[in-house]
């Protein structure tokens, strides 16, 4: 059997992987060129998707008073999660930059549109959400393609959906699925800035892995790679 990619190639997909970030606040005023957005949003596009039906779109935006609305939301929903949490870590939340919208060259709103080729779509029929599961894939590929590209992309998810429906005129049916912000950035951080402040860690790949059933995580048939993830079998 032959290997599709070399060595070489295999560090770089990973490398891409591991130092993906969500960025919020490294945004440098630098244009994206015509030719990597275009780059990135093709690979958006060949992301896989139930009975092929490639049920997303994306919505470019530089606009400044669209942003400044969509900020004006950002800051709203901010504002009233808030209210979900008990000092001290309230105080903590409030202090944390979660979104680059305004500074940000470039807004990307992903979306969800069921009505495409029709009513009946493969695979879609017993998990409807299936749809909304593709268009997660297409921003998954977005994201990792922009990242080896050198361009940092922060997911805004404190939104009104309502508010994006309504900003950017969006169909009825059709759903705002991610709100993100694309740009050259200073740097890549070393972590994640929320593992990074403390505010979650991060698990440990042998407490989120199991054999077989929920929760078993002793099989006989499963030794050897269940040695590997005790022992953090980890490319970063």
């Amino acid at each position: 059997m032959t290997e599709d990619f070399t060595e070489s190639e295999k560090n770089g997909f990973y490398k891409a992987i591991y130092s993906r970030r969500d960025v919020r606040s490294h945004f440098v005023s630098k244009a994206i060129e015509d030719e990597k957005l275009s780059k990135i949003l093709n690979a958006a596009h060949h992301a896989p998707s139930v009975g092929f039906s490639q049920p997303w779109n994306f919505i470019l935006i530089k606009n400044s008073e669209t942003k400044k609305k969509i900020k004006e939301s950002f800051e709203k929903e901010k504002d009233r999660s808030s209210q979900l949490v008990e000092e001290p870590k309230k105080s903590k939340y409030l202090s944390f930059k979660l979104e680059g919208i305004l500074e940000s060259p470039v807004n990307l709103c992903v979306t969800y549109d069921p009505s495409k080729f029709g009513p009946f779509v493969i695979g879609r029929s017993s998990i409807p959400e299936a749809g909304l599961y593709s268009v997660c894939c297409a921003i998954q590929n977005l994201w990792l393609a922009a990242r080896t590209e050198g361009i940092g992309l922060g997911w805004v998810s404190i939104l009104s959906n309502d508010t994006l429906k309504d900003v950017l005129e969006l169909p009825e049916h059709v759903v705002p699925v991610a709100y993100l912000c694309l740009g050259y950035v200073d740097e890549f951080a070393e972590k994640p800035d929320l593992e990074t402040a403390g505010w979650l860690p991060r698990l440990e790949l042998k407490d989120v892995v199991y054999f077989e059933k929920w929760n078993e995580q002793k099989n006989s048939d499963w030794d050897n790679i269940s040695k590997l993830i005790k022992e953090n079998l980890d490319y970063a």
